[in-house]
């Protein structure tokens, strides 16, 4: 009796996959294996501030297909739009992200990030405990008036073009330019690094 080798029997278990998963299958890896950089920047003037921004830096870390890569320094400064002394201070950070999410997504996550901590609108610049925004996301440059990209004001924050600047010296906002020129331009005033406090990257 002749034995085949192995090499000689098909293995009746294995089918051929349809082309059509396969072409799935290339695509959904494609989308996991370009995530796009987005940059978020987190505040909070009620409560246990420095905390609250460290559990929305942990939820969003938490978020399938989104990755904390970068956190910036902590800064402390004056509320915006309102009068002096009349709200806490804010503590303010921005953290740069790894997503696979769209930007409508993402939107919505920070969104219920935002509700998880109570955040309450009740009047435009009125004291809260956690803003989450989306400066900017990948290139892409938008007018949509749900989500508008790059974020609409963050040109004149330097609560947000300094610590954005501390992560990246090199960052551009689409549309905008050098985050570094913008901050040039806004200056610093009201805006103060607090070293004695600290943001951790998500375990």
């Amino acid at each position: 009796m002749t034995a085949f080798s192995a090499e000689g029997q098909s293995d009746p278990t294995v089918q051929p996959v349809p082309a059509a998963v396969v072409e799935q299958v290339d695509a959904a890896d494609v989308t996991l294996s370009n995530p796009k950089l987005a940059v978020i920047s987190l505040g909070s003037n009620l409560g246990n501030r420095l905390e609250t921004l460290q559990g929305a830096v942990d939820a969003l870390g938490d978020t399938p297909g989104l990755r904390v890569k970068a956190v910036s320094p902590v800064y402390e400064t004056e509320p915006w739009g309102v009068e002096t002394g009349s709200q806490p201070s804010y503590f303010n950070a921005v953290i740069v992200v790894k997503t696979t999410l769209p930007p409508s997504s993402l939107l919505e996550r920070g969104q219920a990030i935002e509700e998880a901590f109570d955040r309450v609108r009740e009047e435009r610049w009125g004291p809260r405990t956690l803003d989450v925004d989306i400066v900017s996301y990948a290139e892409v440059v938008s007018d949509d008036p749900l989500l508008t990209l790059p974020h609409p004001r963050a040109r004149e924050r330097a609560f947000v073009l300094a610590p954005w600047h501390d992560l990246d010296p090199e960052a551009q906002l689409p549309g905008a330019g050098p985050v570094a020129d913008l901050l040039t331009g806004v200056g610093r005033e009201g805006v103060l690094v607090r070293p004695d406090l600290e943001l951790r990257l998500p375990e």
